[in-house]
């Protein structure tokens, strides 16, 4: 599976909890222990948020404070369309996905950038499920482009505090459990 129809998959998959979300789950906890539903949507918006900038060649000095604190407001599913909605555009210009980008790491290549922002769209979108108790399996062909391409590089992220560190699965786990299981969820 390419990028960026990786990326739409797991837009979408995020996309469908938040609409479910129900207007009294929004403390409920989540998968990721410091982060209740709004939390996690929080950190989701503010990353989409970020990206037509990135994408843009905006550097962080330049992009600066101005998506910290509250990006949700009094709508945060409305925060959210938006958000989301510019950043598949951003996505979606021609040639988004040759370039670099300037992240928290240092410059890397906008595909890498985008194969991150996919992970996170993905396995959030099981956090959130969870969350609020709606269907937390995720596209099995989804799934499986982001586990081809992430459980190398999962292992080398241990110590840098990302995801909680790797479970144990059966060997016989779906390919879902598995990728889960990577990221420190079971």
């Amino acid at each position: 599976m390419q990028l960026l129809d990786a990326h739409r998959r797991a837009m979408a998959e995020f996309d469908a909890r938040v609409g479910r979300i129900g207007d009294d789950q929004w403390d409920a906890p989540t998968p990721c222990t410091r982060w209740s539903v709004r939390d996690l949507l929080g950190h989701l918006v503010s990353e989409q948020l970020w990206a037509p900038w990135l994408l843009d060649g905006a550097t962080l000095d330049e992009v600066g404070d101005r998506f910290d604190g509250d990006v949700l407001g009094a709508d945060p599913v409305g925060a959210w369309r938006e958000a989301a909605a510019a950043a598949r555009r951003a996505w979606d210009e021609p040639g988004a996905t040759n370039g670099e980008v300037n992240v928290t790491g240092g410059v890397i290549p906008a595909q890498d950038y985008g194969w991150q922002m996919t992970l996170d769209l993905a396995v959030h979108a099981w956090d959130l499920a969870r969350g609020i108790g709606a269907d937390d399996r995720l596209d099995p062909a989804l799934v499986t482009a982001v586990h081809i391409v992430f459980a190398p590089q999962i292992p080398a992220w241990a110590d840098m505090g990302i995801f909680a560190l790797p479970r144990p699965v059966a060997a016989d786990a779906d390919e879902q459990a598995k990728l889960l299981a990577l990221l420190g969820r079971s």
